[in-house]
């Protein structure tokens, strides 16, 4: 079974490509970010054993699938290098996987990032809270090559304080939809649409 004891961070995709389960968490109040692979049988998951992807404390660490290229992309706010926004890809093998090299898309120190893949597009879109630019919401549209993602130009999409920030792919109208808090706009619910991943607009 997994040790997923005292992991806080904690979020999960689904590689339809091998049929896994994958969970990324922070290992432990400062712990690395890990990775584990699980398989679902009936009404009951067994897991790999966990693969670290950063020795470094890693915050958020989100996970999402890129369907075209078949790789987990994971993005994570990096405690060991400046807590910059940084994204990595995974590559499922049975019950394990393995990682290329990281990729920062913001550096400065980044939180609540949240990456969705747009199957339109074949672009990861990764939104972001830039604390290094007033703590606006921001978002990037990132392209998997091998093991490795290059990234646009990142776009402000909320000039003010975004917390709290998810984002999924809308596959009816090709478009990612963001959710957020906007602190700047007294605490309310407020989402928006990311236009164009294949233009970051």
């Amino acid at each position: 079974n997994a040790n997923l004891t005292n992991t806080p961070a904690i979020s999960a995709t689904f590689d339809s490509s091998n049929n896994k389960v994958v969970i990324t968490y922070k290992d432990g109040d400062t712990g690395p970010g890990t990775a584990i692979v699980g398989t679902v049988s009936g009404t009951s998951i067994s897991f790999g054993s966990p693969v670290v992807f950063n020795s470094a404390a890693s915050y958020y660490n989100v996970p999402t699938f890129d369907s075209s290229s078949n790789k987990v992309v994971i993005a994570y706010q990096d405690a060991g290098n400046s807590s910059y926004g940084t994204a990595i890809v995974g590559t499922v093998s049975g019950t394990s996987i393995s990682f290329g090299s990281p990729v920062v898309f913001e550096d400065a120190t980044s939180s609540f990032m949240y990456p969705a893949f747009d199957s339109n597009a074949n672009k990861v879109v990764i939104a972001y809270r830039d604390n290094g630019n007033s703590n606006y919401g921001t978002t990037i549209a990132g392209t998997v090559s091998g093991t490795s993602i290059s990234f646009g130009t990142a776009i402000v999409f909320e000039s003010g304080n975004a917390f709290y920030i998810s984002a999924t792919f809308d596959s009816s109208s090709n478009k990612v939809v963001i959710a957020y808090t906007d602190i700047s706009n007294s605490y309310y619910g407020t989402s928006v649409v990311f236009r164009n991943a294949a233009t970051n607009l």
